[in-house]
């Protein structure tokens, strides 16, 4: 079993009469990339705020590397961390930028235009960062989170503000992090990017932790055996609940089963000559997954427009 490098257990945390942090409790594991995921408010940005000794639990515990990140001595050597690309010394080029934060872990120069290779941003090195376009600053964000070669990388939002050259690129240079075994944790809205490249994900809402599971696992379990049938003949909903299945009209001449696998569906339609054009394995995605679970989560949402 991989190496757990976070462990967060049972972290509370208020502020006023706002229960941010209620039971928080995961592991992030070594080789992996978990996505950290939940409607706003939820406390994942308390979460990583804790974690890194910015902000105090009321009780539990955050550790990196079995110890907290407070003890740590040159910390960015152990957990690298991107919480906002916008930190930053306007005026400053993105080389003096990294400069500045690798002496303060005893790094050299060298180490600063090996990441700046890395993040892409050879190029534009000795440009001011108060320039840089949101993708640009995020990719800055991302050099000075390797600068320590850490084993653990903590990301917030890390696609926001990218095109879809630098959404493609992030997506396989998280995986790349991953591959080298290290231990990725990555906060986003953008599930479809947490689909194509995530391991593993841990659903949050209202401070405790809601689900923390393998990917492949929560989408085998959101699709729920769920079976689309488009039929333009009559009948087929009595004879597939004659063959054990639980039938839903979804309209359009197309009915949902579950509770038969495609193959029973096909030779019970097939038995008694009820035609079909499609029958088709439903395959949930992360958003949907994510939806169901954190309906009941959800603190902010905006009223329906009349209709």
């Amino acid at each position: 079993m991989s190496e757990t490098t976070i462990v967060v257990d049972g972290l509370r945390k208020r502020f006023g009469s706002a229960q941010a942090l209620d039971g928080m409790s995961f592991g992030v594991r070594a080789g992996q990339i978990t996505g950290f995921i939940g409607p706003n408010g939820a406390g994942k940005s308390t979460t990583m705020r804790v974690i890194l000794g910015l902000d105090r639990p009321d009780a539990g515990t955050a550790l990196v590397g079995g110890r907290p990140y407070r003890a740590l001595r040159r910390p960015l050597c152990h957990l690298g961390p991107l919480l906002d690309a916008a930190a930053l010394q306007p005026s400053r080029s993105a080389r003096n930028h990294l400069l500045w934060i690798a002496r303060s872990q005893g790094l050299g120069a060298a180490r600063v235009d090996e990441v700046l290779e890395q993040a892409g941003l050879r190029q534009v090195a000795r440009r001011a960062a108060g320039g840089f376009s949101l993708g640009m600053r995020q990719r800055l964000g991302i050099a000075a989170a390797l600068l320590g070669d850490p084993p653990t990388l903590m990301l917030d939002e890390p696609f926001n503000g990218m095109d879809p050259e630098g959404i493609i690129w992030m997506r396989g240079f998280l995986r790349s992090l991953a591959g080298q075994g290290r231990a990725v944790l990555v906060s986003s809205h953008l599930m479809s990017e947490l689909q194509d490249c995530a391991n593993q994900v841990v659903i949050v809402g209202r401070g405790r932790v809601i689900a923390d599971m393998a990917v492949a696992e929560l989408l085998r379990s959101a699709s729920g055996g769920r079976v689309t049938v488009r039929t333009g003949g009559s009948g087929a909903a009595d004879v597939l609940r004659a063959a054990g299945g639980t039938v839903t009209d979804a309209g359009h001449d197309t009915v949902t089963v579950s509770g038969l696998a495609s193959d029973r569906v096909i030779a019970a339609l097939s038995a008694r000559a009820v035609p079909f054009s499609e029958v088709a394995v439903h395959r949930a995605s992360l958003e949907d997954a994510y939806l169901e679970l954190t309906r009941e989560a959800v603190e902010f949402r905006a009223s329906e427009t009349a209709r």
